[in-house]
């Protein structure tokens, strides 16, 4: 098992530093060692109090692991004081992949590294960095010059490069605007790294985990931006799932990657027994000339390869239904566009089944008492309709965009070299076979 060594404050609410670190770096898959540089009174509301351990006693547990358990990757965050910061530099300075967190000032403005701590920072630990991760005033501190927009966060990496760091990966949340963007400078190479910002309170402990993520992937042997990629959609994914504590800046959920991918042999199995229930039902006159499709979301999910259908779609045979293949992740980008809309609008909406569309299929929907709502495809802007695949994901959200609530089925009538079709939406696969065996007047 890869090691990584973690020299951060704690935090005794449990979301940032010392604590959040070893959360992730266990989620990822490597073993934590730490050195606590501090110890704080805090919690989702501020921090009360700090109490900082002398740094010869910083030095003797660095010590202390690098002569047993070793390290494959080093991740640095609070350090406090001048003589911490000067003593850590000293004891990780022949260490590889030092990740540098220059974690300042925490949420509610305490200070959590003194002018003098951060010139040490400035002089000494970045020059033996692999990567620094600071946000946008922690990148002002650092440079001396204001970061204003994409180009400024260039311009700071640029400057904090020149200080010897090897890489520096600038940190777009404290920015405006719907995007984020973090941008990596490394030699003379730029990556832009962007997302669609969460809305959400839940953001204690974000700069810490995403450092000690980074950490853990390059011990784990990932490439520099590859583990960057990698330790923001997990970033991204903690942050969604966060579990609403306390009052304050929330923490994050740091096992969300690993209860998500718990769910992958349960939603497997939902869509198995939903393929079942539909062979006993007469699914088969529902079927569309392009066949059909059901496809079933993890919790959370992002991106395609989040939501399982069947490989090569559900036929009809005769009378009957068949399948080629199991339901597998990432078999169809179609649906899983269409499951993915309607998650944005209600997360718990995971699941949908394309079936013809028919004025007799309408009419038995609502005469069953399901919610129908339509889309014209011929409306659609040029953008779209040039863009493959995009109409399901644009009529989709269209419809749920009017709609107070999500309706049972969507339609449209089709368009030129199109099928007309009808989606059924749902929480569950078991669900939407109610709802089909509502349609079939079938109870």
């Amino acid at each position: 098992m890869k090691r990584v060594l973690i020299v951060a404050g704690s935090d005794s609410g449990g979301g940032a530093g010392i604590q959040a670190d070893l959360k992730t770096v266990s989620a990822l898959g490597a073993w934590g060692s730490t050195a606590i540089t501090a110890l704080t009174a805090q919690n989702t509301l501020g921090v009360r109090g700090v109490h900082a351990v002398p740094a010869e006693f910083v030095a003797a547990q660095i010590a202390a692991i690098l002569e047993d358990i070793g390290a494959d990757a080093v991740k640095t965050g609070m350090l406090f004081t001048a003589d911490i910061a000067a003593c850590v530099a000293e004891a990780v300075a022949g260490a590889s992949s030092v990740v540098v967190d220059p974690v300042m000032v925490a949420k509610d403005g305490t200070r959590l590294l003194d002018d003098a701590a951060a010139a040490v920072v400035r002089e000494r630990l970045l020059p033996i960095a692999a990567l620094v991760t600071p946000n946008i005033p922690e990148a002002e501190a650092l440079s001396g010059a204001p970061v204003r927009g994409i180009e400024g966060m260039e311009e700071a990496g640029r400057a904090i490069c020149r200080l010897g760091a090897r890489a520096v990966l600038v940190k777009g949340g404290h920015g405006s605007g719907e995007i984020v963007t973090d941008v990596l400078v490394e030699g003379d190479m730029v990556t832009h790294f962007s997302h669609r910002r969460l809305a959400t309170r839940n953001t204690h402990g974000t700069g810490c985990t995403l450092s000690a993520a980074i950490a853990a992937l390059l011990a784990r042997g990932r490439g520099l931006a590859a583990a960057i990629a990698e330790a923001r959609a997990y970033v991204r994914l903690a942050m969604a799932a966060a579990p609403g504590i306390g009052g304050g800046h929330g923490p994050l959920e740091h096992l969300a990657a690993l209860r998500r991918d718990a769910e992958r042999h349960t939603v497997i199995a939902a869509l198995e027994d939903a393929f079942h229930a539909l062979s006993a039902l007469p699914f088969a006159q529902l079927i569309p000339e392009v066949q059909s499709n059901f496809a079933y979301a993890l919790p959370l999910a992002e991106e395609p390869g989040d939501v399982a259908a069947f490989p090569g779609r559900i036929v009809r045979v005769g009378d009957g239904i068949a399948i080629a293949h199991g339901p597998a992740f990432g078999a169809s980008r179609h649906c899983a566009r269409i499951v993915l809309t309607a998650m944005r609008r209600d997360p718990e909406h995971r699941a949908s089944l394309n079936i013809r569309y028919g004025k007799d299929v309408i009419a038995s929907a609502r005469g069953a008492g399901l919610a129908c709502a339509s889309f014209d495809r011929s409306a659609e802007p040029p953008d779209v309709r040039d863009c493959e695949g995009s109409t399901l994901e644009w009529g989709t959200d269209l419809v749920l965009a009017r709609e107070s609530g999500i309706p049972d089925a969507i339609y449209d009538t089709g368009g030129p070299g199109k099928e007309p079709m009808v989606r059924v939406l749902g929480r569950t696969p078991a669900e939407i076979v109610a709802k089909i065996g509502r349609i079939l007047g079938v109870r």
